[in-house]
């Protein structure tokens, strides 16, 4: 597709794995001229060079990862690394699931029925890492990478997302399970008659990093939209540490004046 000629926002979607052959890359441009929202480009392989180039290209990115870590898991890694420990800790089920799941983790978990990976105790970790590393790059290029969702970057959860907007949200990744990829991205198209694939459906289809991408980026730009949860006041700073995860609050937006276009 040609877009030298197009003006119109450009959101960013990336599916950030540990290694950069996983990593998911997309792009959507909101056309003014015709009232749709055109696929841009859709990749699997993304190097940090590119992911920052993505990042400083859009007026908005969603980033499949956790951004930041449960604030007292923080403290005790923290602790521990300095020897003090404190010797009257509890040890029970309540005090690790303190330590497993960040703030934003349990209001998922409340408002949309799904439980995100720990980025403390699960394999979430290697891409985070990653994006911390990623993250202070950006910051380096000026670019405002606040945990919280009001950066150039946010948080997104593509699982919690579908599993929202009433779409199947389990069983749709990897190799086995081409055939739910592909109907999930059937419904999606039904859903959303203003998206235009541009052919990029085949590759969604085929690959679940690809369409994890296409919907952090539709998730960007509800974000944007101002279309997604934000944190309660008890919640902002925990949020501005941790990291917030941007779950839609309803259906993705139709682009302005699509039922007359």
């Amino acid at each position: 597709m040609d877009t030298t000629t197009r003006t119109g926002s450009i959101w960013c979607g990336i599916d950030l794995a540990a290694d950069p052959r996983r990593t998911g890359l997309a792009f959507l441009v909101e056309d003014p001229a015709d009232h749709r929202v055109h696929i841009d480009s859709v990749a699997v392989g993304a190097d940090d060079d590119t992911v920052v180039a993505a990042v400083v290209r859009a007026d908005r990115t969603g980033v499949d990862v956790p951004f930041g870590w449960p604030q007292p898991f923080a403290a005790l890694i923290a602790a521990h690394a300095r020897g003090d420990v404190s010797a009257e800790l509890p040890t029970g089920d309540g005090w690790r699931r303190h330590l497993a799941m960040r703030t934003t983790d349990l209001v998922v978990r409340a408002r949309a029925g799904v439980v995100p990976l720990s980025v403390s105790t699960d394999r979430i970790a290697h891409p985070a890492f990653r994006w911390a590393a990623v993250a202070a790059r950006l910051r380096a290029h000026g670019v405002d990478t606040a945990r919280d969702g009001t950066g150039s970057a946010c948080e997104v959860y593509p699982a919690a997302a579908l599993k929202v907007w009433g779409l199947p949200h389990r069983g749709y990744k990897g190799r086995d399970h081409d055939a739910r990829r592909r109907d999930l991205v059937r419904r999606l198209a039904d859903m959303l008659p203003w998206l235009e694939w541009h052919g990029y459906d085949e590759l969604c289809a085929d690959s679940d990093d690809a369409v994890d991408a296409v919907l952090s980026a539709l998730l960007a730009r509800e974000v944007a939209g101002g279309r997604c949860l934000r944190p309660e006041p008890e919640q902002a700073e925990a949020a501005r540490v941790e990291g917030w995860i941007c779950l839609p609050t309803g259906d993705p937006a139709a682009p302005p004046h699509f039922a007359s276009a």
